[in-house]
């Protein structure tokens, strides 16, 4: 909590006067789904932290590794020491700019792209996203669905298990964020 708050004072600091939004507590939810021959392979991560800034569309995630959780603890056991890696790349983060206008005084859904760089496993690349900002009252939802192909990323996977491991992973981003206040 305490790194969520240095992080969000930080990011706050350079933008006074803007509205920043960050994520609810337990409103975040980031799955992956990878589809193969030999068994599916799903997880979710409930902690990501997630910081939007309405005026500039400055938008920064970061996700650690560790908080997937999948159905199986030894998927979860080689998904965190033989692939990701996780002790030595324990977060995955985004910094990045929404591209268009969204008017967060009124509610309504707007189909956005987003540009920024992507951080996984150590390898930083420059990715465009699309998806939907919706607004209700004071909570805005994201909401990005995109595939991420595991070679772009470093993530070696070893011959033995190739055909269990898809490619491409299907990633389905969901964040409700609730404006930040100073306490």
């Amino acid at each position: 909590m305490k790194k969520l708050l240095i992080c969000i004072s930080l990011f706050t600091a350079s933008f006074a006067g803007a509205q920043i939004y960050k994520a609810k507590s337990g409103g975040t939810t980031v799955s992956f789904y990878s589809k193969s021959p030999l068994e599916d392979i799903e997880a979710i991560n409930k902690g990501a932290i997630v910081v939007l800034n309405s005026k500039t569309g400055d938008l920064q995630c970061a996700v650690t590794i560790v908080n997937f959780k999948f159905k199986n603890a030894l998927m979860e056991e080689h998904f965190n020491e033989n692939y990701m890696e996780s002790e030595k790349f324990p977060k995955s983060t985004f910094k990045g700019k929404i591209n268009e206008p969204v008017d967060y005084s009124k509610d309504g859904e707007t189909k956005v792209t987003v540009t920024g760089k992507m951080e996984i496993h150590g390898v930083t690349k420059d990715e465009t996203y699309t998806g939907t900002i919706k607004k209700v009252g004071n909570e805005i939802t994201l909401d990005c669905k995109f595939k991420v192909k595991v070679a772009d990323y470093n993530i070696k996977v070893p011959t033995l298990y190739v055909k269990n491991i898809a490619e491409v992973v299907d990633i389905d981003y969901k964040c409700i964020l609730e404006p930040f206040e100073k306490k």
